[in-house]
């Protein structure tokens, strides 16, 4: 099936690893021209262009934190001087530190809430006009299902990201009139979980939590990213798709 995404640029946030690399190599494959979002680690974005030219894509690296609405305004003028245009945005990028609520810190609680929520308001509020003057525009949020559903140990990020539903729902009626839409993917724990050493000391009691019996890997959730960033994807918008190996059902 071809997504339609030849000639479209997209923007990926916290792309240089895990879901977010995925995402960018398959965009790449489909022909969408991507630009590679990163904060801190420039050799993993490089890598990822340099794969994303190998396979016979497009691709640039921007360096941008996206809890700082000045640096991604700078960012996000940057992608549209040098390819023309803003087709697609995925909001990848966040932090969560796992930890039980009575022990988080106020610093702890901006940290998470600026890059996981603030980073997601302010990369939208920085797209729009050019998603609207495209006039079929696509955003994608990525977050965890603990969202939707709670999780002991991740209260923080769990508000931040439940903020960005309610940010997606309502742009996704602000904005439909120009025909962008907007969506949210919704993960359980995948394989390239941030906290790997407590996936790996709880992995046994971790897979019977999920139906599928397996963790989530990253090209899991790439393909239900690329549909939702294509054309084909133009009557589905204010919606969350919950990718989780049967974690969450509701």
């Amino acid at each position: 099936m071809d997504l339609g995404l030849s000639g479209k640029v997209a923007l990926i946030t916290g792309a240089t690893s895990g879901v977010g690399r995925e995402i960018a190599l398959l965009l790449a494959t489909e022909g969408a021209t991507v630009a590679v979002s990163f904060r801190s680690s420039a050799a993993d974005a490089e890598s990822l262009v340099d794969e994303i030219a190998a396979k016979g894509g497009e691709g640039k690296a921007y360096k941008a934190d996206v809890a700082d609405f000045g640096a991604v305004r700078t960012m996000i003028d940057s992608v549209v001087k040098d390819f023309g245009a803003l087709n697609i945005l995925i909001n990848n990028a966040g932090l969560a530190k796992r930890q039980r609520f009575i022990e988080t810190t106020p610093q702890d609680w901006h940290a998470q809430i600026d890059a996981s929520l603030y980073g997601a308001i302010h990369c939208c509020h920085a797209a729009a006009p050019h998603l609207e003057a495209a006039k079929n525009g696509r955003i994608v949020s990525i977050i965890g299902d603990s969202s939707r559903v709670g999780e002991s140990g991740l209260a923080i990020v769990a508000a931040a990201r439940a903020g960005v539903i309610g940010l997606m729902k309502s742009l996704a009626r602000e904005f439909g009139r120009s025909g962008t839409t907007a969506n949210i993917v919704s993960l359980g724990l995948v394989e390239t979980a941030h906290d790997e050493d407590w996936v790996e000391a709880n992995r046994e009691k971790l897979v019977k939590l999920y139906p599928m019996r397996r963790l989530g890997l990253p090209n899991d959730v790439a393909p239900m990213v690329a549909l939702l960033a294509s054309p084909h994807s133009g009557w589905i918008t204010g919606q969350v798709f919950s990718i989780s190996g049967g974690y969450s059902m509701v």
